[in-house]
């Protein structure tokens, strides 16, 4: 595994300028996602550094040394797409085995069988090698398929919303899984997402791309405390914050125009009168739909509680986020 820097990484398509200066350090060892929404840049920046595109300006260097020169084949970096891509006329065993059997590599036959082995092992799915890739649960058809990267121990993973395409029961479950195959490899890994719940909860670093400029970069925990601005601010949290008028609550700072609240970070009891509006029982909590002289407003409430539609609540900001008229954070 490997570091990987990008420096001043620029890419046009015609007039629209799809990656814009971005500049980004991902540790080895790493587990770093990239957030935003379809047309930020999240997969353009993954083509970059595999080498399927090439910068207009700025650098790639992997492991000290720049590869913007070099083919996808010299880059040693793994690539998993979000539809499986696997041979369906091959076994899984076959599948796997398919990008060690490169005239590049030059792995011996016993070495393939062993990396088959181990990465089947992983991704527990020994017990389908013989199995051809048409028979196959669509969970296993993405292990094997993440698998043929594994089996490469390349400088970086690079991951494309491998998980998307799945439903919600087997994408929570893959995403456990692949965080512990990240960690038991010790593997530089870059993961493309739109869902932030990915990115909270996979990543070591998450940088947030907005219209291909990298917004911010850090730790899941510090991107959701310590937003830079209200856009990365709306990009983690469910639910969303909420976004209300800076005068809504008295102690706004001078210049703020915003304020940002998460819905753990109001507290009721005291404070401007809501009224209910809908609640929404969620087992482990539950979600009141508060309306706040004319303004929208969602927090968290105990799993029993008793407030129904109509009833009224005092609230009040605790750990309020401020921003100003351009949505900069303030405070």
């Amino acid at each position: 595994m490997a570091e990987v820097r990008l420096s001043g990484l620029t890419k046009r398509f015609g007039d629209t300028l799809a990656v814009d200066e971005v500049s980004m350090n991902i540790p080895n060892g790493a587990f770093v996602t990239l957030l935003g929404p379809t047309g930020a840049g999240k997969t353009t920046i993954l083509r970059l550094i595999a080498g399927l595109e090439q910068p207009d300006a700025g650098d790639v260097v992997i492991a000290g040394r720049s590869v913007v020169g070099d083919t996808p084949a010299q880059r040693n970096v793994a690539m998993v797409f979000q539809q499986y891509s696997l041979y369906p006329h091959m076994s899984v065993r076959e599948n796997l085995a398919f990008p060690l059997r490169s005239p590049l590599l030059k792995t011996p036959a016993d070495e393939i069988d062993r990396k088959v082995a181990e990465v089947a092992e992983v991704l527990r799915i020994s017990h389908k090698l013989a199995n051809k890739a048409t028979n196959l649960s669509g969970g296993e058809m993405q292990r094997v398929s993440i698998g043929r990267a594994l089996v490469r121990d390349p400088s970086i993973y690079l991951m494309d919303e491998p998980l998307s395409s799945l439903d919600a029961k087997l994408r929570s479950d893959l995403r456990i899984e692949l965080k512990r195959i990240q960690e038991s490899l010790g593997a530089t890994l870059l993961y493309v997402t739109h869902d932030q719940i990915e990115a909270m909860t996979m990543a070591t670093h998450v940088g947030v791309l907005d219209h291909g400029r990298l917004v911010q970069f850090g730790s899941p925990r510090e991107i959701y405390e310590n937003p830079v601005n209200l856009y990365v601010a709306g990009r983690l949290g469910q639910p969303r914050i909420n976004v209300l008028p800076a005068d809504l609550f008295a102690g706004a700072p001078s210049g703020a125009k915003t304020i940002g609240l998460r819905p753990e970070h109001i507290a009721q009891g005291e404070g401007k009168v809501s009224e209910v509006r809908r609640v929404e029982h969620l087992g482990d909590q539950t979600r009141l739909h508060l309306s706040l002289d004319g303004h929208s407003v969602v927090t968290l409430s105990d799993s029993h509680t008793a407030l129904e539609p109509g009833d009224t609540l005092a609230i009040q900001p605790r750990n309020p986020l401020f921003f100003d008229a351009s949505g900069a954070r303030i405070s």
